[in-house]
């Protein structure tokens, strides 16, 4: 087996290139959250629940969503409505 040798400009490089790919990354989920509608698998992703949960939400009127086939789509500015409106903030020392 070869003996590789790596030198100060590697490991440079390598950073480089993987400081990129981390951009690149959070550029993608930034542009997830900018998007109009949402689908299902975005929505439990972004909430941290499961597929049931979400479900429920959409039962019981919690969370409003438009269906267009079989696909269920979620409005990103009304989630975020529904979060600030429901923000429980605990006071200390009260």
């Amino acid at each position: 087996m070869a003996t590789t040798v790596l030198t100060i400009e590697d490991l440079q490089e390598f950073k480089k290139e993987l400081l990129q790919e981390l951009k690149s990354i959070f550029t993608t989920n930034q542009s997830t959250s900018s998007k109009k509608w949402l689908k299902s698998t975005e929505v439990r992703k972004l909430l941290g629940i499961s597929p049931g949960t979400l479900q429920n939400l959409r039962i019981n009127g919690t969370l409003p969503y438009s269906k267009i086939g079989g696909v269920i789509y979620y409005d990103h500015e009304e989630i975020q409505r529904i979060l600030a409106a429901n923000r429980v903030d605990n006071a200390f020392g009260s």
